[in-house]
């Protein structure tokens, strides 16, 4: 349940150890829809005044989420005022008017808009409101359905609707004016992904923009021609802005200098960040303003758009360096971040990494499983995973009593999703897709994926490059060195050819301490189990690799299943089940396909068409071709393809179209002209001779 502040604000009834609830903001697109009044036909409501866009607007809601009998809707404006980046800038949100009042709660509302008075025309962004009719109007901090923000086109004066492309063209050129005199963003954004897979796979650094989504059918509005575009999690340092990177259906960049349709850079991140209510960093709001507004000005109402693409300039990937990926499944299997396997069955708690540069630590518990006679197993699996970065909150994803489902805990209290799928928290981004993954981007660019693959976790880690070196635990020391990533607590390093029992040491000399523990202890089976005995439990007898062993039929069944695949083949081994064996063979797959998606990608960077011509190919990874043409009339000047090349150099330089072809074409037509009238005069000479020759033959 929450209680709707104002659209980018919920308070969830959660509450943190010592302080009571708190709100957590919340994007209004990444709120459920059952909890939010609906637009019918958005893009009419944002058209609504330009050419052809007349009549009736209408909006429904979910009448059970707001239990009343009469309503009114409400009309609130956004906007943000004072000198930019500078202590009084503020953001505020006004009532502007009723539209209708003591209606029925019949979930739907239809109205013809007119022309707002001049007192409320400096408002072009808002959000509609419904409220219960016994509040008086405007009243704050009361339970309401809000509708997403959007351009208030449809409330604009005459002046807009007698010709609203005049209208825009002189709020573009405004835009353009304030922003040319704000500082420049650009220069503290990453650098892209160079793929679609690589964008997808970042999954700690970069997440799906809502507003064209794979997932969802692609519908990008904004960026047709793109199939999938990410924003960047994390706003910038200083200025608070985000980036944005969108792909064709050939996982290629798409990018401004060759498109409309390219990929364009926030200078208000549209997810907002810490403190959330100050400008630029509120929530959807301070990205309407700087990014979206401006953008049906110059694009989508006036024929600017050049002026626009020129102040937000997609950002190619020469400088985009993958995340490093470590795993761990099945009963379970360890793959550290140099590429290093380890199969580690130890009861307990333990530490997967430890990170000295940011303070960040992961933790996981395995347990036994069950063998399918119903007897314990002597493998064990993950049940539950947690992490804290610094003074972050702390995120605990484990297993839930019912099959197939996580439960997620913050700072030891259990969360629901039922109202949205993302929390922006202290340190974190949470983003729960479904009941049977969880996603975790820290503010280091560190990202964890925990899913339930069998019967237990799978999870993945990502490290940017920064954590080179600074690393220790299970998933071994990150610095490309696969021969260090067996060290102890003391430092003494396992060869990579210790034994199966000289592994089992390793792992449980990292168990986790007492003192340091991440997870929260419940119930008494949790006290009993992980409090009062050691975080490594010494009794429990283990199945090692090289003592695994399987009947003919079991090895039979294992073989066609599991193929070359050891981890599969151990897992069928140690439970007795090739369901188990299954789920960690696609686990391993995913792993694989990931770290696929990961591999580094030469760029040659963005290469100009000629002046006076066009280019034919807009991939400029290495290995890709580009072709050059010129108008007619040119003639080029250069080589006719440039090759981008494995030391990120373009082959040859854009060419030039230059005038002459024109004279030769003249030339050509003048002396094919002289070659006919020679020609025809050759004949006619040869004709007369004939005629000549006849008239002496005959008297």
């Amino acid at each position: 349940m929450k209680l709707a502040l104002l659209p980018w604000v919920l308070l969830l009834l959660t509450t943190v150890p010592g302080s009571g609830p708190r709100p957590i903001a919340v994007h209004p697109y990444k709120v459920s829809e059952t909890e939010k009044s609906q637009l019918v036909n958005e893009t009419r409501w944002q058209y609504y005044g330009t050419p052809g866009t007349t009549g009736n607007l209408s909006l429904t809601w979910n009448t059970s989420r707001l239990p009343t009998q009469a309503v009114t809707i409400e009309l609130w404006g956004y906007e943000e005022t004072g000198k930019p980046y500078s202590e009084n800038w503020t953001a505020e949100w006004s009532y502007l008017y009723t539209l209708a009042t003591n209606i029925p709660n019949s979930g739907f509302f239809t109205f013809t808009p007119k022309p707002a008075s001049p007192d409320y025309q400096r408002w072009k962004v808002g959000a509609m409101r419904i409220v219960d009719s016994k509040n008086y109007p405007g009243k704050k901090d009361v339970l309401a359905l809000w509708t997403n923000d959007h351009a208030l086109a449809w409330h604009l004066g005459d002046d807009f609707r007698e010709d609203s492309v005049a209208w825009a063209r002189a709020q573009c050129l405004a835009w353009e004016a304030l922003e040319d005199q704000l500082p420049n963003f650009l220069k503290e954004l990453p650098d892209c992904p160079c793929t679609l897979a690589q964008a997808r796979a970042d999954s700690g650094r970069y997440f799906t923009d809502y507003g064209c989504d794979i997932e969802h059918g692609s519908v990008c509005t904004y960026h047709p021609g793109a199939v999938h575009c990410v924003r960047s999690v994390q706003a910038s340092p200083q200025y608070a802005s985000g980036q944005q990177c969108c792909y064709t259906a050939a996982g290629t960049q798409l990018l401004t200098a060759d498109s409309t349709s390219g990929s364009t850079p926030d200078r208000g991140h549209d997810w907002g960040s810490p403190p959330y209510r100050t400008p630029p960093r509120v929530p959807s709001m301070s990205h309407w303003l700087y990014d979206v507004i401006s953008f049906y000005y110059c694009c989508l109402w006036a024929p600017e758009c050049s002026r626009y693409m020129r102040r937000r300039p997609s950002s190619d990937c020469r400088n985009y360096r993958p995340p490093h990926l470590a795993s761990v499944f099945g009963d379970p299997h360890f793959v550290t971040f140099d590429g290093t396997n380890l199969t580690f069955n130890g009861r307990g708690e333990y530490v997967l990494l430890e990170a000295v540069l940011t303070d960040l630590r992961v933790q996981a518990r395995a347990q036994p499983g069950m063998m399918t006679n119903g007897s314990q197993a002597r493998g064990t699996g993950l049940t539950a995973v947690a992490v804290q970065e610094g003074n972050s909150d702390v995120v605990e994803v484990r297993l839930a009593k019912r099959s197939g489902v996580l439960e997620v805990l913050l700072n030891q209290e259990v969360l629901s999703f039922a109202e949205q799928s993302w929390m922006d928290l202290k340190g974190l981004f949470l983003s729960v897709a479904a009941e049977d993954k969880v996603s975790i981007m820290l503010s280091s660019g560190a990202g964890l994926e925990v899913s339930i693959q069998g019967p237990f976790l799978s999870v993945a880690i990502l490290l940017p490059d920064k954590f080179l070196n600074h690393t220790h635990g299970l998933l071994g020391t990150l610095n490309n060195d696969p021969t260090d990533d067996f060290t102890l607590r003391s430092g003494r390093v396992l060869p990579l050819n210790a034994s199966a029992q000289e592994l089992f040491q390793f792992g449980a000399d990292w168990a986790v301490h007492n003192t340091s523990s991440l997870f929260t202890y419940d119930s008494w089976f949790l006290i009993n189990n992980f409090v009062y005995q050691p975080k490594h439990d010494p009794t429990f007898e283990p199945l090692f690799p090289d003592k695994s062993t399987l009947s003919p039929s079991q090895a039979e069944e294992a073989a066609k299943l599991c193929g070359n695949d050891h981890f599969c083949k151990f897992d069928v081994a140690a439970t007795g089940s090739l369901s188990v064996g299954n789920a960690t063979l696609v686990a391993h797959q995913l792993h694989q396909q990931r770290m696929q998606s990961l591999q580094p990608v030469m760029s040659c960077g963005w290469l100009a068409p000629p002046a006076n011509g066009h280019k034919e190919g807009l991939r400029y990874l290495v290995g890709s071709t580009v072709h050059f043409h010129c108008n007619s009339g040119f003639s080029l000047a250069g080589a006719e393809t440039s090759t981008c090349q494995a030391d990120g150099t373009w082959s040859t330089p854009t060419p030039e179209c230059q005038l002459g072809r024109s004279y030769t074409v003249l030339l050509s037509i003048i002396f094919g002209g002289l070659a006919v009238v020679l020609l025809v005069s050759i004949i006619y000479v040869l004709l007369r001779r004939k005629g000549n020759m006849n008239m002496s033959l005959h008297p």
